[in-house]
């Protein structure tokens, strides 16, 4: 079972994201509301994909990912964010961000994004 961390700095948006992934079987093994917490998360628990927001109170998705970056750290991650402007999708291309949704987003979207990246 793929595991996953969901990163997003709305509550009501964390719930929407576990709800359509664990009703699909995947195994969501933690939730982070900002960047700091997203890091040590990630590092604790090591899920196999990271969905990340792009805008956090304390830092952006794209600070996260260079953080995990500099430690290496292997994750696939899917930015959802409501910026969808090309350059935002991709800078986060750029650093190793593997996909972008856009929100709002289908729940239909969001897993066929998941198992693209739980099937590498």
């Amino acid at each position: 079972m793929t595991s996953i961390l969901v990163v997003d700095d709305s509550k009501f948006q964390r719930e929407t994201i576990k709800n359509i992934l664990e009703e699909a079987g995947y195994d969501v093994i933690g939730e982070a509301a900002n960047g700091e917490d997203a890091i040590k998360l990630a590092l604790i628990l090591k899920p196999e994909i990271i969905t990340l927001d792009n805008v956090l109170p304390d830092m952006f998705g794209l600070d996260v990912m260079d953080e995990l970056n500099d430690v290496d750290f292997k994750a696939k991650v899917i930015m959802i964010s409501a910026v969808g402007q090309d350059i935002a999708q991709r800078e986060a291309k750029e650093i190793g961000i593997l996909d972008y949704l856009v929100k709002p987003f289908t729940k239909e979207t969001l897993l066929e994004k998941v198992l693209k990246l739980a099937t590498m």
